[in-house]
């Protein structure tokens, strides 16, 4: 097989893995309109990724794709004939995400000079946070934010701003989400930043929830996806 051939098929493995992120992020668009960190870190991912033409870049990307399809891979007993070709499953969330996590830390390692390596980063953060090692997520993640890439950096804070939310540190989550809001980017749009605070104060103060959606209603009135996402969580909050 010559070098060209090669090159194509590397070519088409790197389209084949961005391709399958595209649908993921399609198929879970309300999810990520919901604020939700790792949808939002992989669809960040693929937007990121699609502009690099270095071979370098392409290999890295290859292997991020490969693993970010372990971080999407489902849990719990399979059936026969139930998954597709080529997806995986865990036994547990924990056996998941701890593959993920070595993954994820695999391509930083080998590609340090990439942003593949900066998405890996923040995805690997997500996976120490969902192993319970929070203080390690948080430092990942505010190393990561203060990348020279606006798109990751924003990417990283915007994770950074869910983990805090989650801790309870409400005042320093609603500093990064208002931010974000105010200087929207590829990867975090104002109204994914939105669609964070509002969840935020879901349960802590229902009220300024709903102020925060009727916002959304009125500047995004014309998106009916995420104007059905709104309602979803109007219905939710409690009276």
């Amino acid at each position: 097989m010559d070098r060209l051939t090669r090159r194509e098929l590397k070519q088409d493995e790197f389209r084949d893995n961005i391709e399958t992120l595209e649908r993921f992020a399609r198929k879970n668009w309300r999810a990520l309109a919901g604020g939700g960190a790792v949808i939002a870190v992989i669809v960040g991912g693929v937007i990121g990724l699609k502009g690099y033409s270095s071979r370098q870049e392409a290999a890295a990307n290859v292997t991020l794709g490969a693993a970010i399809k372990t971080f999407n891979a489902y849990v719990g007993a399979v059936a026969p004939g139930t998954l597709s070709s080529g997806e995986l499953s865990f036994p547990t969330a924990r056996a998941k995400y701890q593959k993920a996590l070595s993954k994820f830390l695999a391509v930083a390692a080998k590609y340090p000079r990439t942003d593949a390596a900066a998405y890996a980063r923040i995805h690997a953060a997500i996976c120490e946070a969902q192993l319970g090692k929070d203080a390690a997520a948080m430092k990942l993640l505010e190393s990561t934010a203060r990348d020279s890439n606006r798109e990751i950096a924003s990417l990283a804070r915007f994770a950074l701003a869910n983990e805090y939310a989650k801790a309870g540190e409400t005042s320093n989550a609603q500093k990064i989400y208002q931010d974000l809001s105010q200087h929207p980017t590829l990867t975090v749009p104002r109204a994914t930043a939105l669609m964070a605070t509002a969840q935020m104060y879901s349960s802590l103060q229902p009220d300024r929830a709903r102020q925060i959606y009727a916002q959304l209603q009125r500047e995004y009135a014309s998106n009916p996806t995420l104007t059905d996402a709104i309602k979803q969580q109007l219905a939710s909050l409690p009276n």
